[in-house]
């Protein structure tokens, strides 16, 4: 686990308007990820970019010790270079083990803003193709990954019957206490694991939904779902129809709406509309719906809710972390053998070695005068010696490996060569 690293920052230490600053746009993220991964020195690499999270997952070059890359991620996700500490006051980072854990309770979503939710998962599954299209994955990530997703489904079998909560949840009760049970229309702007929650929650208390979207065909394939319009959103721009509510979680690395549609938007509608934004950075920037009048809740405004709800959520996901824990453990195990394997099966070679030699020596002075039988006898004689002597520390090794530093591990073979060396000369 050592070569696996992660730097980021998300809404348990920065505000949305931070992350963001760090926030790659889904269209350019191909195309940025090979120049991360030179800059990183990494093997493997993929980007999380969330509503409140952004996150670089890596694994390093030749299975070396990952490093601190904050001040590297900082640099090329943002495009000038850190103040002195201000990487280090930005930016989060778990090495090897951590790494690996963070992972997994960010794909449960234990580290989500509202506990337990499910759209994560979808989101880092979305990140993994992303990085797999754009060839910055590989064996490491892809196991990581694999890994953290089964965890995903686990989380979702041991909540079977049990709604999952999430920050749609939130913004779908919004909507619908800003409607006050008035029969009138809600625009989801964008189609996100939000926005589809959302529409299924509406939908469910029959509000009349239309989807807007950039592309048509994915707008009209949720709309046949919840018996909803579709739209596209340059239509939707130019001449918006009377609404009440709008949720948007739309990508594009800037506002979706400006003043002027929000005028007219204002003009229509019977009530000045309620604005749901889901967008890092905002797709509706606060100062513009200010100016024009319109309500509008944000990211922070939802998160301060959820956090309200954190530690109830927390207990009852207690089999999941027990289950993480698992599963971090058999990990352990699993690669730090798998690490030492090879060193291990050339370490039990050199014992065997050594005791052929041994007894070669012996055949060729004092017992040259053994039969053919006595001869074998005492060749099998001296691998069996070998096997046994090799298996305490061959043991001893494997419990290094899993319980202590790969320093430790390191030091122990350093020295075993170091003695070959010296007894051959």
């Amino acid at each position: 686990m050592h070569q696996i690293g992660v730097v980021g920052l998300s809404y348990r230490h920065a505000g949305v308007d931070e992350v963001a600053r760090f926030a790659v746009p889904r269209a350019e993220i191909p195309s940025r990820l090979p120049a991360l991964r030179a800059v990183l020195r990494a093997s493997e690499i993929l980007y999380v970019g969330t509503c409140n999270r952004v996150e670089v997952v890596y694994s390093t070059d030749n299975g070396t010790r990952a490093g601190d890359a904050r001040h590297e991620v900082f640099r090329i996700l943002t495009g000038r270079e850190p103040r002195p500490g201000e990487a280090a006051r930005m930016l989060r980072a778990w090495i090897g083990e951590a790494a690996v854990e963070h992972v997994f309770l960010v794909a449960c979503g234990l580290d989500s803003a509202q506990t337990g939710e499910h759209e994560i998962a979808a989101q880092l599954r979305g990140a993994w193709e992303d990085s797999r299209t754009a060839r910055t994955c590989g064996p490491v990530l892809d196991r990581l990954l694999g890994e953290a997703l089964g965890m995903a489904r686990r989380v979702r079998r041991l909540s079977a019957g049990v709604r999952a909560p999430s920050l749609a949840d939130l913004a779908a009760d919004r909507v619908l206490q800003h409607l006050g049970g008035r029969p009138a229309r809600v625009a989801l702007v964008g189609v996100s694991p939000m926005t589809r929650r959302c529409a299924a929650i509406l939908h469910e208390s029959r509000v009349p939904l239309l989807i807007v979207n950039r592309t048509v065909p994915v707008a009209q394939e949720l709309a046949a779902v919840v018996s909803g319009e579709s739209l596209a959103l340059e239509r939707f721009r130019a001449q918006p129809p009377p609404v009440d509510a709008l949720v948007l979680a739309a990508g594009g690395g800037g506002a979706v709406l400006d003043s002027s549609v929000l005028l007219r938007l204002k003009a229509c509608a019977e009530h000045a509309p309620l604005l749901v934004d889901f967008g890092v950075p905002p797709n509706v920037q606060p100062e513009a719906a200010q100016r024009v009048g319109i309500p509008r809740v944000g990211m922070d405004s939802l998160i301060d809710v959820a956090q309200g709800r954190r530690l109830a959520q927390l207990m009852r996901l207690a089999p999941v972390r027990a289950a993480i824990d698992d599963r971090l453990a058999h990990l352990r195990t699993e690669l730090a053998l798998r690490a030492i394997g090879p060193r291990l099966a050339q370490l039990r070679a050199a014992f065997e070695q050594i005791a052929a030699q041994e007894v070669a020596r012996a055949l060729q002075s004092g017992l040259r005068t053994l039969d053919a039988r006595e001869r074998r006898q005492l060749e099998r004689l001296g691998s069996t010696v070998a096997h046994r002597l090799a298996h305490l520390p061959l043991a001893g090794l494997r419990a290094a490996a899993v319980h202590a530093s790969t320093e430790a591990v390191e030091a122990f073979f350093d020295g075993a060569h170091s003695m070959r060396r010296d007894d051959k000369t």
